[in-house]
This record gives structure tokens, C-alpha cells and sequence, in this order.
């Protein structure tokens, strides 16, 4: 029976989704026993809970792991490691696992596999993956040895996590931080967004807009648009970054995660870090001057068009609709 640790992370004072996400990864590796790897303050509680989820959990209750750092919980997950062999840990990711997965493989001498959308595992010691490169245009199938575990980092959302617990009735092993391993990094704040700030996390229906809206002058169809739909404004990074949309509407793995019904991607290539920001099944229709962007091979419907044209067209339609 195979051993799989899963790196639990924790958004508000709960376990994030990406847990039962990974939960359900695991199980994809053959016949398995899963455990949980838990770090935070104040967070024994949180583990005991996490017992119908998985066979065990091991918790690292500490003041100094109150805050994430990817750095920090590489040196104190490695002795566990090595000690226990997992043939592999599995953790989210996200901008904490993309730091945590690579230093941790370094420090075990294990194999990384990044950025997974599928997982599973063949006769003998061997993990195999399916991952996107060259900006999330071609998808390639990976194999890694696993004869001295590996580390695996899980795309947020490839997963679907079971609705229900398998009531799996672990255990909590308590562990200590290795003697002679303190944070290098000062703690300074937490930024957080402004509460008059609209929540897209919380939207049910969104039109989102990517490069393809070329100006910011043009913003002004796409708000037009959304308000004819009673849907929310959302963007990729690149708008952001021309500061012509606020950082708290951007879609992503660097961004916010959102979940809604109906997701409308104008101008968006679809690259894994946005696609990574939408978890759930919701219906997308994206529109793309591009026929070859990715976001066509997740989309329900796609249009090969430019938004510019097609914009004011649909809210034509949508108004004539609704009367």
C-alpha cells in the first residue's frame, strides 16, 4: 500500500478547498493510505477535524507558522520526510506551494513534478502527470521515479474534491519543529483589500476581459455589458498590471479565486495561472480572435472573433431580452 502526504493549507482559519482537493488526487495513486501535513498556530483543532478526511494527520501547532512560508516549512517538513518515505507528497499549487514544492524536493532528493492537472501512478515506482507548457498551449504527459518519493504541486480546481468525507477516522500525531530550524523571514503585515471593494469570489455570473480589450478607453463596453447581465466585472493579470482594473478583480492563481455559474471570457488567451482561479463547473463562453487560445479547450462555447465587434452586439441582445 502506497503512503500520500497532502499539504494542507489554510485561508480564514480553515482548511483551504485544495485539501479534499488533493484528498481526492491522492486516491488516484493506486491503493493508498493518505495523510495530512498540517502547519499553523493554534491549529489542533483543525486537525482533529481533518481525521474524517484523511488516514492520519500529522500537525505542527507553532506561533512561528502562523503565517505562510513556503521557505520555512520546506526545513521543517524535510526530517518528516525523509523519515516516513511517502512514495508521495502532494501540495497545492499555489503561491505558498510553489515556493514550498521545489525547496522540499531539493532538500528529500525527490523529483518534482509541477503544476499537475492529472495524477496517477503505474506498476512499480512510478508517478506519472499531466501538465501544460508553453503558456498552457500544449499539454504533456510526465513520468518521475518515485523510488525516493516524490513531490508533487496540484493545480487549485484539477481536481474535484468529494462532497462528503469518507469518515476515515485518523489519527493526529503532534510533531515538533526540528531543533535548530527558525524562520529567516520577518512578518511584517497583511494588506488587505478594501472592504468597499467589490468581492468577485461571491459572484454568481461574470464577464471577465483579457489583452484583447486593447484600451482602456474600451472598459467602458464591458461594464456597460456586465450591468445588461447583472454580472460582475473580472480581468487577467495583464490588465491589472496597466492599473487599468483593481488588483481585487483579477482572476487567478495570483489573484482571486472565484466560483460562479456563468463565467464570459472576452480576450483571454487562457493561460494556467488564470484558469487556476476558477474552481467549480461553471458555464464558459469565451470569445478570442485566436481559434488556437487554451481557453477554447475549456470552454462550453467558444466564438473566433473580436470582442470589440461582438460586445456591443450582445448587449443589444441581452437588453432586447429583458425588455
Amino acid at each position: 500500500m502506497r503512503k500520500i502526504f497532502v499539504v494542507v493549507e489554510r485561508v480564514k482559519g480553515e482548511p483551504d478547498e485544495t485539501a479534499f482537493e488533493l484528498a481526492a488526487a491522492a486516491r488516484c495513486l493506486g491503493d493508498v493510505t493518505v495523510s495530512a501535513v498540517l502547519m499553523g498556530d493554534g491549529v489542533t483543532e483543525m486537525a482533529a477535524e481533518l481525521t474524517r478526511w484523511f488516514e492520519s494527520v500529522h500537525v505542527y501547532d507553532d506561533p512561528s507558522l502562523a503565517e505562510p512560508d513556503g521557505e520555512y516549512q520546506a526545513r521543517i517538513l524535510a526530517p518528516l520526510i525523509d523519515g516516513e518515505k511517502p512514495f508521495a507528497t502532494l501540495i497545492p499549487h499555489t503561491n505558498t506551494g510553489m515556493e514550498l514544492a521545489p525547496m522540499l524536493a531539493v532538500r528529500v532528493n525527490a523529483p518534482l513534478i509541477a503544476d499537475a492537472m492529472s495524477v496517477d501512478a503505474a506498476e512499480g515506482q512510478e508517478i506519472r502527470a499531466v501538465r501544460t507548457v508553453f503558456s498552457g498551449k500544449v499539454q504533456a504527459r510526465v513520468a518521475a521515479s518515485a523510488d525516493n518519493g516524490a513531490v508533487v504541486s496540484v493545480r487549485p480546481g484539477a481536481f474535484a474534491a468529494s462532497e462528503t468525507p469518507p469518515e476515515a477516522g485518523g489519527a493526529v500525531h503532534s510533531q515538533s519543529i526540528p531543533d535548530g530550524v527558525s524562520p529567516r523571514r520577518q512578518y511584517v503585515e497583511t494588506v488587505s483589500p478594501d472592504p468597499s471593494a467589490v468581492d468577485i469570489s461571491q459572484a454568481e455570473v461574470l464577464v471577465a476581459v483579457g489583452r484583447g480589450i486593447e484600451d482602456e478607453e474600451n472598459l467602458e463596453l464591458v461594464h456597460a455589458l456586465a450591468t445588461a447581465m447583472g454580472a460582475e466585472v473580472a480581468c487577467t493579470r495583464p490588465v491589472v498590471d496597466k492599473k487599468w482594473l483593481e488588483k481585487t478583480r483579477q482572476v487567478g492563481t495570483s489573484g482571486v479565486t472565484v466560483k460562479p455559474r456563468v463565467y464570459l471570457a472576452l480576450g483571454i488567451s487562457g493561460s494556467f495561472q488564470h484558469l487556476g482561479g476558477i474552481k467549480g463547473d461553471p458555464f464558459i463562453a469565451a470569445v478570442n480572435t485566436d481559434p488556437a487560445a487554451p481557453i477554447f479547450s475549456v470552454a462550453d462555447v467558444g466564438i473566433v472573433g473580436d470582442i470589440l465587434d461582438l460586445i456591443p452586439l450582445l448587449e443589444e441582445k441581452i437588453r432586447q431580452r429583458r425588455g
